[in-house]
């Protein structure tokens, strides 16, 4: 059986390993589609986390091939997207012995539930395998608790700052600015829901927050009045600027990764009484996330599709071209 794993500092390799051995509790899920994410990017870079052939893959769907004994709520054919975190069994892709970048996925600890969630009837397996970066996004907006009239400036239009602009939208979140320096990711962003595309590289991004959002009063001078920054950029000045430069009471959810510590002005955030979240995984109900995607068509977020050998390429798809959104793997033919 293939399996995707990281071996050291930019090795990665498509293994040979022995079939899965599962367990009572456990089920085995034919993987038809599994996104690469920005943490892959890293773990790769990073020679994985483990100190041993770690392997990689976290936002799947697939077709249940088998169920343990023990399972209920489950049972072979099954369309299903799989949750990928679980306390007692690890993150898969991230850590866990388990990874989604594999034709037959071991998903332990299934009898418990909460491990393996129904695809809607018309789904496409690919739109269902969006359910996990869409559960980054939409936790991102509940950190921020952003709601209907908020304006609302997104840093980073990647495949996590779209699912926020997403989530907004659907919840009738209207004047979102979408921030990005990539005219495609811009094109993506009012596609799922942004009222303003703003290129950092051509405008005054704090220029136009004023003009689009108005201006809020502050002792030294006025700001703009965005009321919620998501910072999904991973820029390290993103941060600084938004201490600096945004509204007295203003909120800002992180969910962009910054590896190293980032100095800041804790001076501002105390005079206007700033809020800054953390922005972690999802939202306690999983379901939310693929409730939304039966709402709403974010099929067009899928911007490749590589098969599981051609992993290489689709790695450096997504690092060295920002103007993709999702790149995803399929499985079809790669035992």
């Amino acid at each position: 059986m293939k399996q995707l794993r990281v071996h050291g500092p930019n090795d990665v390799r498509l293994d040979d390993l022995p079939p899965p051995d599962p367990g009572p509790r456990d089920a085995l899920v034919r993987v038809a589609a599994c996104g690469i994410c920005g943490t892959d990017v890293s773990f790769v870079h990073m020679g994985g986390i483990t100190g041993e052939p770690m392997a990689l893959g976290h936002e799947m769907s697939g077709i249940v091939e088998w169920v343990g004994d023990e399972v209920a709520g489950a049972a072979a054919g099954d369309r299903v997207i799989v949750h990928p975190a679980d306390e007692e069994f690890g993150r898969m892709g991230s850590g866990a012995p388990e990874g989604g970048l594999t034709p037959m996925l071991l998903v332990r600890g299934v009898a418990k539930g909460g491990r393996l969630f129904a695809v809607p009837d018309g789904m496409p397996l690919e739109v269902a395998a969006l359910a996990e970066p869409l559960a980054v996004g939409m936790q991102s907006v509940n950190q921020a608790e952003a709601g209907p009239g908020d304006r609302v400036a997104v840093f980073g239009c990647g495949p996590v700052g779209l699912m926020a602009i997403a989530t907004l939208a659907d919840r009738g979140v209207g004047d979102v600015a979408a921030i990005d320096l990539s005219h495609r990711r811009l094109e993506l962003a009012t596609r799922v829901g942004a009222a303003h595309a703003l290129d950092p590289s051509e405008v005054d991004v704090w220029a136009e927050l004023s003009r689009l959002h108005g201006t809020a009063p502050f002792m030294f001078g006025p700001t703009p009045a965005t009321d919620v920054f998501i910072e999904a950029s991973g820029s390290d000045r993103v941060i600084g600027e938004i201490l600096r430069k945004g509204r007295f009471g203003g909120r800002m959810s992180l969910v962009g990764l910054h590896y190293q510590p980032v100095p800041t002005d804790f001076v501002q955030v105390l005079m206007k009484q700033f809020t800054i979240r953390g922005s972690f995984e999802y939202p306690p109900r999983f379901e939310d996330a693929i409730e939304l995607l039966a709402r709403r068509d974010l099929s067009t977020l899928i911007t490749h599709t590589v098969a599981l050998a051609e992993f290489p390429r689709g790695l450096a798809l997504l690092e060295g071209s920002k103007d993709c959104g999702k790149v995803m793997v399929t499985m079809d033919g790669d035992w």
